[in-house]
């Protein structure tokens, strides 16, 4: 990437974080961007339904591949969301495969899918040693079973194949035998060669695709309008110069 292009880049996504600051104040001033009137007007001193739903959770445990939700969490919340990570403990930090540690925002126990516009479940190694993160996958139960979308990505694809949820939902993950492997798996039949697979509200990756685990994040949660999607994944997926003018038409429309 040249010069030009690198300063173009941060111009795009400087003008979106101001922007988004802006919106998300807004939003929580007026209610847009999600719930109705009747859902904001609680009266009861509790977040209103409009901030609520526009709280992404990620879960957080130790060996987390943290570069794998890097993509989603920072546009998202240039969009406006708030990201809180979630943890089995919030009193207790994790590390992540890169040796960052991370102090979660909230214990499993206390998270709720009507309090969330999304969970997602990141990779971890901790996925591939037994079912100590099975709670996490029980957590995606609940959540789609109250019609809020889960997205994992790489290992937790394979928590969520043990724990019955792709059995009859197309996905993807790292390859057909790393799911085959999985023991209570019975989904073969659904899963798609591809490199991110939306579901109605779950969507799935390989640990190779972290930006079109982003784009389909941002396709189900309608982030973006489709023309403005496609240049984002462009640019960052593809280097496509030819992304830029797209992206920068929406930045100074507010679009993105």
């Amino acid at each position: 990437m040249s010069e030009t292009q690198r300063e173009t880049q941060s111009d795009i996504q400087g003008n979106a974080g101001i922007r988004a600051g802006t919106r998300a104040a807004t939003e929580t001033e007026t209610g847009a961007g999600a719930g109705t009137g009747s859902e904001i007007e609680t009266g009861t001193g509790t977040p209103r339904a409009a901030e609520r739903r526009r709280v992404v959770h990620v879960a957080v445990y130790d060996t987390y591949a943290d570069w794998e939700t890097g993509h989603t969490t920072a546009h998202l919340t240039q969009r406006g969301y708030e990201v809180r990570t979630v943890g089995f403990a919030a009193d207790r930090p994790v590390t992540t495969m890169g040796g960052i540690r991370i102090q979660p925002d909230l214990a499993l126990t206390d998270l709720r899918p009507e309090d969330s516009a999304l969970l997602i479940l990141t990779g971890a190694s901790l996925w591939d040693t037994g079912d100590e993160l099975a709670p996490f996958a029980a957590k995606a139960e609940e959540y789609l079973a109250a019609g809020v979308p889960v997205a994992a990505i790489c290992g937790a694809t394979a928590g969520l194949a043990r724990a019955g949820v792709l059995d009859g939902r197309a996905h993807t993950s790292a390859a057909p035998f790393y799911l085959g492997g999985q023991p209570g798996y019975a989904g073969a039949a659904h899963y798609v060669e591809a490199d991110a697979v939306t579901d109605g509200d779950l969507i799935t990756a390989g640990p190779t695709e972290p930006v079109a685990f982003a784009r389909e994040v941002f396709a189900r949660l309608g982030v973006y309008q489709p023309e403005v999607l496609d240049a984002w994944y462009r640019l960052f997926h593809d280097s496509d110069a030819s992304a830029y003018p797209v992206l920068m038409a929406a930045s100074e429309s507010g679009d993105a």
